[in-house]
């Protein structure tokens, strides 16, 4: 079986567009915490922030040479030695074929490896249950349950709280690192 050829590359200048473009997606922006529709002043002064934010990273997913995602680290404290991270497939027709299982091997690689951090934190929606068992499946943990943390369409929803150990992820990184090698991925 031959996987898909995925990479991270870092976010530049000229994807602004793109990334406002995804961030109102309905089917985006349904698992975020904000849903509102973002104006174009709006999301250039996030976008702005964001790329000169040292305690943020962001890469666009590429799945066969063509941007389909967005990953990132925010909440970079190295004091703290942890961080928190996201990411989304914009297009549909990513899902099923491991890009989101690669990502988070990558990201979480990227956080003990190259970062040296000792906690990789996420926030997710909870009926967002995929996303929350995907990490789960990583070596996440639930540490918490936000009880209507966030409001979306006039209601509060709660958020599940994760969390993993550089700890937990040597003890889970070959676990992972066989499902992935199964899915044809080469992560040598």
């Amino acid at each position: 079986m031959s996987a898909p050829e995925i990479l991270l590359r870092p976010v530049e200048g000229s994807d602004k567009a793109r990334l406002r473009t995804w961030r109102n997606l309905p089917e985006i922006s349904a698992w975020m915490y904000s849903d509102h529709q973002i104006s174009e002043p709006e999301h250039d002064r996030w976008f702005n922030a964001a790329l000169a934010d040292p305690a943020r990273k962001y890469w666009i997913i590429q799945l066969d040479g063509l941007p389909v995602g967005l990953t990132n680290l925010y909440d970079i404290a190295p004091q703290h030695r942890k961080c928190s991270w996201a990411y989304y497939l914009a297009d549909p027709s990513t899902r099923g074929k491991g890009v989101g299982a690669y990502v988070e091997f990558q990201v979480i690689e990227h956080v003990f490896r190259d970062h040296g951090l000792n906690k990789l934190c996420c926030e997710v929606l909870v009926g967002n249950e995929a996303v929350w068992k995907l990490h789960e499946s990583f070596g996440f943990r639930r540490e918490a349950l936000f009880r209507a943390h966030v409001w979306k369409d006039g209601r509060p929803l709660d958020v599940v709280g994760l969390g993993l150990l550089a700890e937990d992820w040597a003890a889970q990184r070959p676990e992972s690192l066989r499902r992935l090698r199964e899915k044809g991925f080469d992560l040598s």
